[in-house]
């Protein structure tokens, strides 16, 4: 008995001691490669979600269990959700975990839940203005859509600007939904891509908007990027107020595990060129950057675009390893209105994206349902990508309002 007792209190007493001596962790990514920006931006009355898949690089995820702290909120299955209602507004910190068998915590990350009030009371009298730069997500014209759609519900003036949209492919002038979105595009297209044509028809003749040739008389110069130019060109007599760019996927489609590092460099470097031209001519404007959206949720999806081309597997590595670089380059810039938005946090991997039903194999009857786009959104996926550019957006009205 005393020999039972002797050891309860070796342990309670070990216990305590490691309590008081070891310090609270810090965020850590651990082996799960868990990371979450530092502000995720939220509207009353729109739903705002952090879809645990996004965040984490896992072959498995099911071997980890996910454990959100916050405040406001319901965590879900497959994500933490929440809409918040019109008096709640405010910073609430977030904390996601996660743990392995025995409970113990493998990885954590934190952000803060930045929630703004939706009703716009600012001048009519003064339409703000965005230009959205991006590949085939932006091309697809649905997300910039919607960010307008929503404008529009809370009447506040916001015209989009570019030569792309709806239409364009043949022949037609762009209407309001309007942004310079090319299919297969790169931050490196953009920025070097010239051939003499950059305005309607088809995206696949068309050079960089912002590429121009300063003497025409002189075939062998260099183009230059021309950000006031394209904007005179394009009619806009102000700078402006909001650009965003939506870039990645293709820069980095084809890379292995030998390569990746190299092509988001050449990323990196390419994007700080068009930071450069945005600030140089327009050092006003607020520029998000998006992070790239995450893939559909399974391999059946690469299966139907890319055959034995390209896994699932492999797109994760590369996107999830370009979300960590974007983040460590890019953050703590708003000085220089340079921004992250976290919209792919906000995108289901698995009711946003297309899917098809039909046999599950030749020889049966048995009906399966198919994701069958590896990275292009469903109609309700890219809505999701629009409510949290919009909430984004939306984070700097009190400045407008006060200008």
């Amino acid at each position: 008995m005393n020999r039972v007792l002797l050891f309860f209190s070796v342990i309670v007493g070990s216990s305590f001691s490691l309590a008081q001596e070891t310090p609270e962790p810090k965020d850590f990514p651990g082996d799960a490669r868990l990371i979450l920006p530092p502000v995720i931006h939220a509207l009353n009355g729109i739903e705002a979600s952090v879809y645990f898949d996004n965040a984490f690089l896992l072959l498995n995820p099911a071997n980890v269990a996910v454990d959100v702290t916050c405040a406001k909120g319901a965590q879900q299955n497959e994500r933490w959700t929440w809409t918040p209602k019109p008096e709640e507004t405010g910073d609430f910190p977030l904390t996601l975990e996660l743990r392995d068998g025995t409970n113990a915590i493998v990885a954590r990350a934190s952000s803060v839940v930045k929630v703004h009030p939706r009703a716009y009371s600012g001048p009519a009298e003064k339409p703000l203005s965005l230009l959205i730069i991006g590949d085939s997500l932006t091309a697809a014209s649905i997300y910039p859509g919607r960010i307008l759609e929503l404008a529009k519900e809370d009447q506040l003036p916001l015209h989009l600007i570019g030569t792309r949209g709806p239409g364009v492919e043949e022949g037609k002038a762009p209407g309001e939904v309007r942004h310079e979105g090319y299919g297969g595009w790169t931050a490196e297209r953009f920025a070097t891509h010239f051939t003499g044509k950059a305005r309607g028809g088809p995206y696949k003749e068309c050079g960089s908007p912002f590429l121009y040739q300063v003497d025409p008389a002189k075939a062998d110069e260099m183009p230059k990027l021309d950000f006031a130019r394209y904007l005179s060109d394009v009619g806009e007599t102000k700078n402006p107020d909001f650009v965003t760019i939506l870039l990645g996927c293709n820069d980095t489609f084809g890379a292995t595990d030998e390569t990746l590092e190299n092509q988001i460099d050449t990323f990196t470097r390419h994007t700080e060129t068009l930071l450069a031209m945005i600030r140089g001519a327009s050092p006003e404007s607020r520029i998000g950057l998006i992070l790239p959206m995450p893939p559909a949720g399974n391999q059946d999806a690469f299966g139907a675009n890319y055959g034995s081309g390209q896994t699932r597997w492999q797109y994760r590595r590369n996107r999830h390893r370009l979300v960590e670089r974007i983040t460590a380059t890019f953050s703590g810039r708003e000085k220089d209105q340079i921004h992250l938005v976290a919209a792919h946090l906000n995108l289901d991997p698995v009711n946003g994206f297309p899917s098809a039903t039909g046999p599950a194999h030749a020889r049966t009857e048995v009906k399966t349902i198919r994701q069958n786009n590896g990275v292009h959104p469903s109609a309700e996926g890219y809505r999701q990508i629009g409510d949290a550019v919009y909430a984004w957006m939306r984070s700097f009205d009190q400045l407008k309002r006060t200008q």
